[in-house]
This record gives structure tokens, sequence and C-alpha cells, in this order.
């Protein structure tokens, strides 16, 4: 039996000791059953990596922002990785694959000469091929990452993929920790910081504040794991071999088109590239 969530429930909801809160409707990729978001991309990544001009990782490229600028929530982070981070990456990335080309295996008119080192067309346009190759494929593989939940993930594959579990919610409990973790030594820095410990400037006084942390973090992560242990084992966990489920992340057509409609977008893509020809 699965117990309905409620009515406010969306895949992004609110966590007691995390910072992400529902998403608005129309930024539809928070709404995508994870699943569906992880099956989409696979076959662009797959063909990614055989190609080797300009125009398909671009193209690719091109349709992951559009989707993460539409369907994505755009945080801070978000903004730096696709504004700031990609374009950095791809120009010090082509430039150090152009350098380490062999001008003489891809061809192309000279376009510079450092003493006995020749940099040609050819191998810019391979360098700058490989890095949009690259940033490609991280770009599509944010529509998922950027947009699913680890939580989300867990109960969809339990739910629809069958995994036990017994390994999913143990994940998903180990999950619970980083957050978890992040709370406490906040707290932890509050409270020296109140006591006065650890002061001064410097690399030295900061090692020394963050050895102070060591100890009671530890003993605040002992204290949580025998918390989540006795839980565990107070609600049977592991005594049967299926589970209820208080939280359904339901897979609805909408899913199916949203890969479905991946995969017309991949096959529009080359065909009108034609990065094979």
């Amino acid at each position: 039996m699965t117990v309905p969530a409620p009515a406010s429930y969306t895949t992004g909801s609110l966590d007691v000791f995390g910072t992400t809160v529902a998403a608005p409707r129309w930024r539809y990729l928070h709404h995508i059953n994870p699943l569906g978001k992880l099956a989409a991309p696979v076959v662009p990544a797959i063909a990614l990596l055989f190609v080797r001009d300009i125009d398909t990782p671009l193209a690719f490229l091109a349709v992951a922002y559009l989707v993460l600028l539409t369907g994505a929530r755009m945080t801070k982070a978000l903004a730096i990785t696709l504004f700031g981070a990609f374009p950095l990456a791809i120009l010090v990335t082509g430039a150090g694959l152009t350098m380490w080309m062999d001008s003489s295996q891809v061809g192309g008119t000279t376009v510079m000469t450092i003493g006995s080192f020749v940099v040609t067309t050819g191998a810019v346009e391979q360098g700058v091929a490989a890095a949009l190759r690259l940033a490609s494929l991280i770009a599509v593989s944010l529509i998922a990452g950027v947009t699913t939940s680890g939580p989300d993930l867990v109960r969809a594959a339990v739910q629809y993929l069958k995994l036990p579990y017994r390994i999913g919610y143990t994940a998903l409990a180990a999950y619970r920790f980083v957050p978890r973790f992040k709370h406490e030594l906040s707290i932890i820095r509050s409270a020296h910081r109140v006591r006065g410990r650890h002061g001064g400037r410097g690399p030295f006084a900061a090692i020394a504040r963050a050895w102070g942390y060591v100890l009671p973090l530890m003993a605040g992560a002992i204290r949580h794991a025998e918390r989540v242990a006795l839980a565990m084992d107070s609600r049977a966990f592991g005594a049967h071999e299926t589970r209820t489920e208080r939280h359904e992340v339901p897979l609805r057509a909408r899913d199916f088109w949203f890969v479905a409609i991946s995969l017309a977008v991949t096959l529009a893509i080359f065909i009108v590239c034609h990065p094979w020809s």
C-alpha cells in the first residue's frame, strides 16, 4: 500500500536541515520524475562521445542552456556556473587542448608560431571541439543534477526500478547526514565564537579553529547515528521484503513526453549537423 503524498508535495519539498523549497509549477524540470530526467540525457551523452565536429556539441550546449534557463530554478550557483564557469572552462580547455595538438596531424593553415611550435587552424578546431564536447556533456547532465533531490531519486528508484529498500533508504539516511553535519557545524562555530575560543587571524588560528571543531562534530555525528539507528530499528527496518511509502514520486505522461522530446531533439540535431559526414 502506498500512502498518497500531501497535496502540497512536489519534488524539491522543504527539508528540515536542507535549503530546497518547492519550485513554482512553471519551473517544469523540478516536477519531472527523477528517472525521466536521468533517462533523457543518456542518448545525447553517449552520442557526444563519438562526434568530432563543432556544430553538434554547440547545438546540444545551446539546447541544454535553453532547458535549464526555462525549466530550472535559477540559483546563484547555477547562474555562476552557466554564465561564468562554463565560458571560462571552454576557453581555458580549448586553448590547452589546442597547444597539445600535433599540428602536423590535424593540418590547416598556420595561425601562430612560437619557436618550433606551430598552431594551425586544424589544431584550434580540434581543441575547441573537444572543449565543447566536455562542456555539453556536463550541461546535459546538469538538467537532472540541479533539479533532482537525493530523496526523490531514491524513492523513485525504489518504487519503479525495484531497488531494494534496504539499499535505497540506507543511502537516503546517509544523504541526510550531510545537511545535518552542516547544521551542527554552524552551531559549533557559533558556540566557539561566543566563548571566544581560537580567536585571531592568520593560518595558524584558522587551523586551531578547524581542529577545535573535530571532536564536537564527531560526538554529534555519533549521537545522530545512534538516533537514526534506533529510529530505523523501532520501525522494523529490514524486517520485511517491502515497505509502505509515505511520499510517492508519481510517474506521469509528461515524464514520457519529456524523454520522447529529448530523443526527437537529439535526432533532429544529428540530422541537421551531420557530424559523421
